[in-house]
């Protein structure tokens, strides 16, 4: 049996483990931010440029008072007023612009890291998914990802507000020394401020998205389990759940107003307290004819725009530990390496004979695709000595041996637990055996591309799932370019054109969430159909009739047979209608082959045969 499942490990809290060099989460984001470097570049000279305009107005709004009101010059007025004019046209622009470019930056960005994480997420093994939490994945895929994008938005602004605090610095200080000092005396306890205020929000920040990934996967498990949850009248107890944790974020994001709630006022109170030094210090000045009103209240407009960036800290730095806290847990994710991979130089399956059974439909046979026409059949499958299991569980399989002939048709029968379905998911490479080796048509499948491999093995799962799409969509999901008339006739294989005809669309019909819509034997139908639409070498039905009413059970067998004519089959069944399908029952314990032989011989001379034949386990292998 599979691990169980369990949650992935979560980066430890901040990403404040002892480590050399850069961290893997600000390593993930240089990389991400390089590569759009000509677009975050673009966004940072347009923040230059909003920077040179910003700093300018104290400066011409100087000139306008003390040329304009105090030396009573309409004319000198006017001009610096459309002078002031352009500079705020110039400061406007260069802010739309600088903006467009950070969220255009960011946003690409977020759309690769998501393309790459879930490209990934798709390449990884199934083991990974086995034991990781469907939650845990979409909080990496949504808020995680949000993160980071919010962090990468504020790179053209704050480097144009640290060119700004530079640039004002400067000017202050060459204008008039001892009023730069005592403007800048009380705003240094601005950034101070702020670094206590990003320490204590750092932690809590971080307890709150772990909870909110806590609660995703709460709603995630009831809404994909909700016909559960409603037949065991569970839904009280997982509204408890939900309560519990939505307490848990409340309590985590109150704790984080709290803190913003202490520091705020004291952001406030620096800013005003320099503008108060300034009017007060200038104020005396101007009386006594050192300064002009003029000068004094570019002071003030200087000072003011010092609050913005020597505030950076304050909303900047605990957005980059979050930024750089989700870019770790992306990139745990990303430096995993799938265990199950294509080998360095595949190696080709070989041709199919012309006609044969798993052979694309030549031009005489275009009616009935894969029938026999001349050529042999395909899809020999082999175990040697295979040894298996499951991460953290016991052996499955000890020195497995197992021979189906290409077109032969086997039953794998055996207890639960035995190991019937892990040999099914050996042949596609689900998973990789521990010793030994499976070959198809005489190459091992660790030679094969995985996509060859996986498009030559078709599969109907126990648990069929469909997808929220059309009849069609779903049919030909594994090659969705082909046309109608192979979806049709893979429909009428499997014993589904019948109903797909009296849907309200026909194959056109689009159905809900898992295919819950259908019954379960349409919607074993349209998984056999799915199946054998590319016409595969070997085709798996992993307990194909369990879902279907046993009313029915006889026109899936009939499509069964049919589809299984001269075609590799490996059939893990339970009940005998479906047993009997098959040309050899192969019967599995203790992870090997205990006995063998047709359907009728075995029941007549194996007990532990028909005592299985007797039971119907109901929980896979």
């Amino acid at each position: 049996m599979p691990e169980a499942a369990k949650p992935l490990p979560l980066v430890a809290s901040g990403g404040m483990s002892q480590r050399r060099g850069p961290s893997p989460g600000w390593s993930l984001i240089a990389s991400q931010a390089a590569a759009h470097r000509g677009v975050l570049a673009a966004g940072i000279a347009a923040g230059i440029g909003w920077m040179t305009a910003a700093v300018s107005v104290p400066l011409l709004v100087s000139h306008a008072i003390d040329q304009g009101i105090v030396g009573h010059r309409r004319g000198a007025l006017l001009l610096w007023s459309l002078i002031i004019l352009g500079a705020g046209l110039v400061q406007g622009t260069c802010v739309g612009l600088r903006r467009y470019l950070a969220f255009a930056a960011s946003y690409r960005v977020e759309a690769d890291l998501r393309g790459r994480l879930f490209g990934h997420l798709q390449r990884l093994h199934f083991s990974f998914h086995d034991r990781t939490q469907t939650g845990q994945l979409m909080s990496r895929a949504a808020s995680d990802l949000t993160q980071i994008q919010g962090f990468v938005v504020l790179i053209p602004l704050t480097i144009a507000l640290f060119l700004i605090l530079v640039a004002v610095v400067s000017i202050l200080f060459y204008l008039n020394p001892i009023l730069a000092a005592l403007s800048l005396c009380t705003l240094p306890g601005l950034p101070l401020a702020a670094r206590r205020f990003s320490a204590k929000t750092f932690p809590v920040s971080m307890a709150l998205q772990r909870e909110l990934a806590s609660l995703a996967s709460v709603v995630e498990e009831t809404v994909s389990g909700i016909r559960v949850v409603k037949g065991f009248g569970g839904e009280a107890a997982q509204e408890a759940k939900l309560e519990a944790a939505s307490g848990r974020v409340y309590e985590r994001a109150l704790a984080a107003g709290r803190i913003r709630a202490v520091y705020s006022p004291l952001l406030t109170f620096f800013s005003v307290a320099g503008l108060v030094a300034v009017l007060w210090y200038g104020g005396h000045q101007v009386i006594d004819g050192h300064l002009t009103i003029g000068q004094v209240t570019a002071y003030l407009l200087f000072v003011n725009l010092l609050v913005a960036p020597l505030q950076v800290p304050a909303w900047v730095v605990p957005q980059a530990q979050r930024a750089v806290a989700s870019a770790e847990r992306v990139a745990e994710i990303l430096s995993l390496s799938p265990q199950v991979a294509d080998p360095p130089r595949p190696v080709a399956l070989p041709p199919r004979p012309v006609g044969g059974r798993g052979s694309p439909p030549g031009p005489a046979d275009r009616g009935t695709p894969g029938l026999p026409a001349g050529g042999g059949p395909v899809g020999k499958v082999v175990f040697r000595g295979v040894d298996f299991a499951y991460q953290g569980s016991g052996p499955v399989l000890e020195g497995f041996d197992l021979t189906v002939a290409a077109g032969e048709a086997v039953a794998l029968v055996g207890a639960t637990g035995s190991g019937k379905s892990t040999v099914a998911r050996l042949i596609p490479r689900f998973y990789d055996a521990d010793a030994g080796s499976v070959s198809l048509d005489g190459i091992d499948v660790k030679r094969l591309a995985l996509k060859e491999l996986r498009q030559a093995v078709g599969i109907v799962f126990e648990e069929t799932f469909l997808f929220t799409d059309t009849i069609g969509a779903n049919i030909a999901f594994a090659d969705p370019r082909a046309p109608i008339g192979r979806v049709q006739e893979a429909a009428r294989l499997a014993g589904a054109d019948r109903f797909i005809a009296g849907m309200p669309d026909g194959y056109d019909t689009l159905i809900g969430e898992r295919g819950y819509s259908l019954s379960g034997g349409q919607r074993q139908r349209i998984a056999l159909a799915r199946a054998i639409l590319s016409d595969p070498r070997v085709l798996i039905l992993d307990d194909a009739t369990s879902a279907v009413d046993p009313a029915k059970e006889h026109e899936i067998i009939a499509a069964m047979a049919e589809v299984m004519a001269g075609r590799t089959t490996i059939l893990i069944a339970h009940r005998p209608a479906t047993v009997a399908l098959a040309d050899r029952v192969v019967v599995i314990g203790e992870g090997r082959v205990v006995a063998e032989g047709t359907h009728q011989e075995l029941l007549a001379g194996n007990a532990a045969y028909a005592e299985i034949m007797g039971a119907t386990p109901s929980t896979p292998d």
